[in-house]
């Protein structure tokens, strides 16, 4: 069977996960908390599998975007503190019972929560703010802080864990002084919820890049997202990559003149012959179509290897002409060699695509 787990594998190394968090962690302050967010299967990485890890290296909180990933960790033995970023509103009573904290972006949101939190007879249960301090895609605007202090007043059902917003462009510095303003505006709103609560609850602005090119606004606590899976802000940092997508050689064939290679015949086998070898990763794999036809190559004992023809929905065909390969060999397609950001500039995208489009189907193992 082509994708069966001996054949295909996403190796999660634990050694570069923790450099990559002592990283991170050192561009702190020592009170400074950190949150990892492990959202969307821990960025293709395998969720519970990842926030095991995380919650052995020290992190103080987890993220997600929906209830239902919270429940996932739940069900793994996670344990850390949980906010669920988008958690909607028909989501609450699952929320509370997996003992997950809600993000709250707006009045509709807050009011449901409250509800469902008297009728179960709750009290100052865990919310979390959203201010929209310029990205405008969830949150308190400055205009509705007056609404939103009122009703906190009148809400003993929660009691504030955090407020925080989220950078719009914190890597790249010709629009520093977009998120310079984003600071002072999430500054503004949190004092005006403080001022109005009468406690302080905890701020966090920061995610990857801006830990590492504003840490003068870390606040009380930083969100650490596609770092620590691998990947800087900063053009002279090498983060170590977590995830390595490697696959066995399924079969290798030797072809003439005037044969072709997949689907559409779009691989054309060269006057001297060409040798392929085929291997189980296609674009149900995360492998993007737009990778065959030779356009990325792999890594195959220590030599790259053109993809040959179509990516087909299982598997690909790569040309090892000249090569000693044999069934059982290791092709990584992305890792250190290939990186996830040499893929994703191949295909004009981001690594985080590339990361997350690795389908659960594919094993992830710690190493």
């Amino acid at each position: 069977m082509a994708n069966a787990n001996e054949y295909s594998r996403l190796e999660l190394r634990l050694q570069a996960c923790l450099d990559n968090y002592r990283y991170f962690r050192g561009l702190l302050r020592p009170e400074t908390r950190l949150l990892v967010l492990v959202k969307a299967n821990a960025y293709g990485h395998g969720a519970v599998e990842f926030a095991s890890m995380m919650q052995r290296a020290g992190a103080d909180y987890l993220a997600v975007a929906l209830p239902v990933e919270g429940a996932e960790l739940r069900a793994g033995g996670i344990s850390l503190p949980i906010l669920v970023l988008t958690a909607g509103t028909d989501s609450f009573p699952e929320i509370i019972a997996d003992r997950l904290e809600p993000g709250i972006p707006n009045l509709a949101a807050l009011k449901t929560l409250c509800a469902v939190l008297e009728r179960k007879g709750l009290r100052d249960y865990p919310v979390h703010i959203k201010i929209d301090s310029g990205m405008h895609r969830l949150g308190f605007s400055p205009s509705e802080l007056d609404a939103l202090c009122a009703s906190l007043k009148d809400a003993p059902q929660v009691r504030v864990k955090s407020v925080y917003s989220h950078l719009a462009a914190s890597e790249d510095p010709a629009e520093d002084a977009f998120t310079l303003g984003q600071a002072a505006a999430f500054t503004a709103a949190a004092d005006r919820l403080e001022a109005a609560l009468g406690y302080a609850p905890m701020r966090h602005l920061l995610n990857s890049a801006g830990i590492e090119r504003f840490p003068q606004f870390q606040f009380d606590m930083v969100r650490l997202g596609i770092g620590i899976y691998g990947i800087s802000a900063l053009p002279g940092v090498q983060l170590s990559p977590v995830a390595s997508f490697k696959v066995k050689v399924l079969q290798v064939k030797e072809l003439k003149e005037g044969d072709t290679v997949g689907y559409n015949r779009r691989g054309a086998v060269p006057a001297e012959g060409m040798r392929i070898a085929t291997i189980p990763a296609g674009y149900a794999d995360g492998l993007d179509r737009r990778l065959g036809c030779g356009h990325a190559s792999f890594s195959l004992n220590g030599q790259r290897v053109p993809t040959v023809g179509n990516i087909c929905m299982d598997m690909c065909m790569i040309d090892v002409t000249g090569l000693p390969v044999h069934e059982g060999d290791t092709v990584t397609i992305f890792g250190q060699d290939p990186t996830v950001g040499e893929l994703a500039g191949i295909l004009g995208t981001i690594p985080y695509e590339i990361l997350t489009s690795v389908p659960r189907r594919i094993p992830r193992i710690i190493v």
